[in-house]
């Protein structure tokens, strides 16, 4: 029986990861197996930074609304106590974008909650 090696799905498979390396530096763009170290390398990353940046965002939000609150003589973690307590449903995201730029709407949810 002849030997089988099959090359097109080789080379396929080759070539994604080549794709995906396209723009590193050096060795990195053309060699295959130090391609596919920094690709898997890339693609690790990639996952812990979605994770990461949805982190990020809500303490940026946080940070947005405690300024906010504070301007208007109140805590972060007082303002958001009030607002779950007379039930206003705005996110943080919501929040943070009134205070930085919208600051009357910003104020008349203060003084709802106050």
């Amino acid at each position: 029986m002849p030997r089988a090696k099959n090359s097109v799905a080789s080379k396929a498979r080759r070539k994604k990861i080549l794709k995906l390396a396209k723009g590193y530096f050096g060795s990195r763009k053309n060699v295959y197996t130090v391609a596919k170290n920094s690709v898997e390398k890339a693609l690790t990353y990639a996952y812990v930074g979605r994770k990461l940046k949805k982190r990020d965002f809500r303490s940026l939000w946080i940070a947005r609304i405690n300024a906010g609150a504070r301007q208007h003589g109140m805590s972060y973690s007082e303002f958001m106590g009030r607002i779950h307590k007379n039930g206003i449903e705005l996110n943080r995201k919501v929040l943070a974008d009134l205070a930085l730029n919208n600051p009357d709407a910003f104020k008349a949810v203060v003084e709802r909650v106050k």
